[in-house]
């Protein structure tokens, strides 16, 4: 049945355009932002997940900056007490040169006592951004420790997450070493005597760069980890949220036809009317 008041067939080739009008929107978007999943709308789902794992994977990568600046503060330290160590290496032998007779005790006092107060001024520098582990005080505050958040932890999709630290003692070379007292070098006897007493603070201060070396390695190695998390969880978001680049150009290509199809049948519709002329000539 024909009929001037209702066009069937234009009706549904202006739904089929209007649909193909929406596709086409939809993939023009898709090119121009980069991403299938834009805002909520899109996807409501897959947004929501994207966007607790860009919280996430900006998280990390603060973490990991903070991480980087903790290492070099442990860093720090370590050089300080490796300093320490070759001073008082130093020490010992001036204090073996002398153990005999004919040495220059005053002359050698001297230099020991030189260098022991260049080991006061290496803990006391031995600091960054206010933290000195080598110091009784680490922070400033009386503490002695430096700790640094390592890692946020979420636990099967939970909306709370879980923080991890690392926590570096301090080693307090200003009570075990700074504080010592160090028999002065008069004699082959007393001589003798500081060889022992060095010794004992060069152990000190082996174990204490050796600590600080053990935290130091940690740290960098949770940075390392920390970064590739990161990296993991941006490749995981871009997964879920970005656009396929070729299949969008294809796509576009197919629906521009489409449009064009659609325009030429929704035209072919609306001619319907005017061919019920001819049946009152």
């Amino acid at each position: 049945m024909s009929s001037i008041l209702t066009n069937n067939s234009a009706m549904v080739a202006l739904q089929t355009l209007k649909s193909i009008n929406s596709q086409l929107g939809k993939t023009q978007s898709d090119i121009a932002t980069g991403k299938t999943v834009a805002n909520a709308k899109d996807n409501a789902a897959v947004w929501a997940i994207s966007k607790v794992m860009e919280t996430d994977q900006s998280g990390f990568k603060t973490i990991q900056s903070n991480l980087n600046v903790a290492d070099a503060v442990v860093s720090t330290a370590r050089s300080g007490a490796e300093e320490v160590t070759k001073l008082l290496t130093e020490m010992k032998n001036l204090a073996i040169g002398a153990s005999n007779d004919s040495a220059d005790f005053a002359k050698i006092q001297t230099d020991m006592t030189a260098k022991f107060e260049q080991i006061a001024s290496v803990i006391g520098a031995s600091q960054m951004n206010g933290i000195n582990l080598l110091a009784t005080d680490v922070n400033g505050s009386g503490g002695t420790a430096f700790t640094v958040l390592s890692s946020l932890d979420r636990t099967n999709g939970a909306a709370a997450t879980t923080a991890s630290s690392i926590a570096v003692a301090g080693v307090d070379f200003e009570t075990d070493i700074e504080a010592a007292v160090i028999t002065a070098v008069s004699s082959q006897a007393t001589a003798l005597t500081a060889i022992g007493e060095i010794e004992a603070l060069i152990d000190i201060s082996v174990q204490g760069a050796a600590d600080l070396g053990s935290a130091g390695k940690r740290i960098s190695d949770q940075s390392s980890f920390v970064g590739k998390l990161s990296d993991s969880l941006k490749t995981g978001i871009g997964s879920l949220v970005d656009a396929d680049m070729e299949e969008s150009s294809a796509r576009l290509q197919a629906l521009q036809t489409q449009q064009q199809l659609g325009i030429q049948a929704l035209s072919i519709a609306n001619q319907g009317p005017s061919a019920v002329m001819s049946l009152f000539r």
